[in-house]
């Protein structure tokens, strides 16, 4: 019983870890997208202050629906059947 309830903690938690890491990516690449219609200089401008945002949005949702979806597909792999 511990083990399986190890086993699907950690497909949980690995999974809510590469939700946040591929999250935080989509989220920068669409922020970022505003700024693509400045000049260069404000373009660095604009890139440097909606990066922070786009990280800490993409990660969080990125963690939440990783670690759900790992938990659900975790627990429907090692469930026991009768």
């Amino acid at each position: 019983m511990k083990k399986r309830i190890l086993i699907c903690t950690t497909a949980a938690l690995l999974s809510g870890v590469v939700g946040g890491l591929m999250g935080v990516q989509i989220a920068s690449m669409l922020h970022n997208q505003k700024c693509q219609t400045q000049t260069w200089g404000w373009k660095q401008v604009c890139n440097a202050w909606v990066t922070p945002g786009a990280i800490w949005q993409g990660s969080v949702a990125g963690i939440w629906t990783g670690t759900i979806l790992g938990a659900f597909i975790g627990g429907s792999v090692i469930r026991k059947s009768y």
